[in-house]
C-alpha cells in the first residue's frame, strides 16, 4: 500500500515528496517506523494509534512496518501522522487503497483523532497538481486551494476522511481563503522635511533599487522606511501567490488568506546568520526570503555582525539563496529590496560639531567602515539624512501623500512591466543586465560624457557603472521619458557619490 506525503522543502516553486508504504504481516506484535524518521515522526506512532483507538478501530496483533521512501531523505514533523493512518486504514481494507494512491496527504493528527492543520499546504498543493492529484489536509485547505489546479479536501477529523473514501460522506472541495487587500498604512505626508530622501525612496520604489540612509538619530531615517510599504504597489497574482508560498512554510499565512500587500520585514540587529539568510534544523526560510516581492529594512546597519552582512552579498546580486546544512540544500527566492539605515559614527552626531566626540572624524569613517567595500558597492542609492529644522517641523501639513507618490510608482513600473513583458526572469530595472540594459538604458551623448567623467573621477567599478545605468533608467521612467538624457544620469550619479566615492 502507497501514500503521498509532503515533506518541508522548497525550492523555486516546487516541493519534494515522500511515499508512505505500509505492511501488516504475522508475528509479534509491533509497529515501526522505518526511513530516518525524528522524533516527531516516531511519535507519529503513538498519534496513529491513539486516533484509531478513539474511533474504535483495533489494530491487528501483527507486525505492522511503515516505510517512509526514500530512505535517505531525512523526515521531520507532524506531517506525516494523516499519511500514515491512511496508508494503514487502506492496508487493513477499511478505505479503498485505489483511491488513496491518487491523493496527495499532510497533517497531524490529535489523539481523539482530530486533524490539526501543519505548514507548507500551499507548496504541496502545488506538488499535487503537477502530478495530477487530489490533496487532503486538515483546516489549511482555503491556503492550499489558491493554486486551484487541483481538488482539495479539507478535514476536520480522521473519522470524516473515513466517512469520505467510504461514500458516507464525501467531503466538500475547500474553497480559496480571503483576499487580503494592503492596509491603509502610514502616510509619507506625514515625514516632514527630508525631501532628497523621499525623492530616493521613491527612485528605490520604482525600479527596486537598494538604498543606504545615513544621518543622525532623529532625523527621520525609520520613519520613512516605515512609509515605504504605502508607495509600492500591490502584489500581482503571481507575485503574491509565490510569496505566499514562502510564507506557508513559516506558518504565516492567516486563516488561509493571500495577501496583495508587500512584505515589510525589519529584524534587528541582534539577528542571528541563520534567521536572517534562513536555516536552523528544518533549513527554514530566513527574513531575506520572507521579504521577498517585498522590503527589507535593516536598522542600525553597521551594528549587524559583519558575518551577516556579508551573507548579504550574493542575494543581493542573484535573488536567491541557498541554505545548505548537513540534512537539506534548499534554494530560496529573495528578490527584495534592502533598505538600510545607519548612524553617520557611533555617537551619531559627527555632523554637529558641538555635539561630536573628540574622535571625530575618523570615529565615522571607523564605523561605516564595517560596512565593506563589496557590499557598499550594491547600494544604488546613498542618502544623507540630514537634523531636519525646527522650521520644517513648524510648516502645517506635509508634502505629497503615499497615494500620490504611489501613482507615479505605479506608472513606472507598468513602463518596466511592458518593457521586460518578453523577457522572462526580469520584471524591473534592477534586474536588467548585459545587452538587455545596454539597450534600454544607454543615455544620450550628454549623458554618456557625464557618466565617463564621474567614472574617471570617482573610479566607479564595472558594477556601479552599471547600477547608475539603472537608476538614471528608472528616473527616466518616472519622468516619462523614453530615452535616458543627461538630468536622468546627473541625478543618479548624485545619488552613487554620496559620502563615498565608487
Amino acid at each position: 500500500m502507497v501514500a503521498r506525503a509532503f515533506t518541508v522543502a522548497f525550492e523555486g516553486v516546487e516541493a519534494r515528496m515522500v511515499e508512505v508504504q505500509c505492511s501488516v504481516t504475522a508475528g509479534l506484535p509491533a509497529f515501526s517506523l522505518v526511513g530516518l524518521p525524528d522524533k516527531a515522526v516516531s511519535e507519529a506512532r503513538e498519534r496513529v494509534r491513539a486516533a484509531l483507538a478513539a474511533m474504535a478501530i483495533a489494530l491487528p496483533s501483527k507486525r505492522i512496518t511503515v516505510n517512509l521512501s526514500p530512505a535517505d531523505l531525512p523526515k521531520e514533523g507532524s506531517h506525516f501522522d494523516l499519511p500514515i493512518a491512511l496508508a494503514l486504514l487502506a492496508a487493513l481494507e477499511i478505505i479503498p487503497k485505489d483511491e488513496v494512491e491518487q491523493t496527495v496527504a499532510l497533517g497531524e493528527l490529535s489523539l481523539d483523532g482530530r486533524l490539526i492543520a501543519v505548514i507548507g499546504a500551499l507548496p504541496a498543493a502545488m506538488a499535487a497538481a503537477a502530478e495530477h492529484r487530489a490533496l487532503l489536509c486538515p483546516a489549511c485547505g482555503a491556503e492550499a486551494a489558491w493554486v486551484g489546479a487541483t481538488e482539495v479536501l479539507a478535514a476536520a477529523s480522521l473519522a470524516e476522511v473515513v466517512r469520505h473514501y467510504t461514500g458516507q460522506a464525501p467531503l466538500t472541495p475547500a474553497e480559496a481563503g480571503e483576499v487580503i487587500l494592503p492596509p491603509q498604512g502610514r502616510d509619507m505626508a506625514e515625514v516632514k522635511g527630508q525631501e532628497r530622501a523621499k525623492r530616493a525612496l521613491e527612485i528605490a520604489a520604482a525600479g527596486r533599487h537598494h538604498a543606504l540612509l545615513v544621518g543622525s538619530p532623529g532625523s527621520g531615517k525609520s520613519m520613512l522606511a516605515a512609509r515605504l510599504p504605502g508607495i509600492l504597489p500591490p502584489l500581482s497574482a503571481a507575485e503574491a501567490l509565490e510569496t505566499s508560498m514562502i510564507h506557508s512554510l513559516a506558518g504565516l499565512l492567516t486563516e488561509g488568506g493571500i495577501s496583495r500587500a508587500r512584505p515589510f520585514r525589519e529584524p534587528h540587529h541582534t539577528a542571528s546568520m541563520a534567521a536572517i539568510v534562513g536555516g536552523g534544523r528544518s533549513a527554514k526560510p530566513g527574513e531575506i526570503s520572507l521579504a521577498h516581492n517585498g522590503v527589507l529594512f535593516m536598522d542600525e546597519f553597521p551594528e549587524f555582525p559583519r558575518s551577516v552582512l556579508e551573507t548579504l552579498r550574493q542575494p543581493l546580486e542573484t535573488g536567491e539563496i541557498m541554505v545548505s546544512r548537513a540534512n537539506a540544500h534548499i534554494r530560496y527566492p529573495c528578490r527584495f529590496l534592502l533598505i538600510a539605515a545607519a548612524n553617520p559614527c557611533k555617537c551619531g552626531h559627527l555632523a554637529e560639531p558641538e555635539r561630536a566626540c573628540a574622535r571625530a572624524p575618523a570615529c565615522g569613517e571607523e564605523y561605516l567602515g564595517r560596512i565593506s567595500g563589496p557590499l557598499m558597492d550594491r547600494f544604488d542609492l546613498r542618502v544623507e539624512a540630514p537634523p531636519v529644522a525646527y522650521a520644517d517641523l513648524d510648516l502645517p501639513g506635509g508634502g505629497e501623500s503615499s497615494a500620490t507618490v504611489m501613482a507615479r510608482v505605479a506608472a513606472a513600473r507598468a513602463l518596466q512591466a511592458a518593457r521586460y513583458a518578453a523577457r522572462p526572469g526580469v520584471r524591473v530595472n534592477a534586474e536588467a543586465e548585459g545587452a538587455l540594459l545596454e539597450a534600454v538604458a544607454t543615455p544620450d551623448a550628454e549623458g554618456r560624457t557625464l557618466l565617463a567623467r564621474v567614472a574617471e573621477r570617482f573610479g566607479l567599478s564595472a558594477r556601479g557603472y552599471h547600477r547608475v545605468l539603472r537608476v538614471a533608467r528608472t528616473i527616466a521612467d518616472l519622468d516619462g521619458s523614453p530615452g535616458v538624457r543627461q538630468p536622468h544620469v546627473a541625478e543618479a550619479v548624485s545619488f552613487r557619490i554620496a559620502f563615498t566615492k565608487g
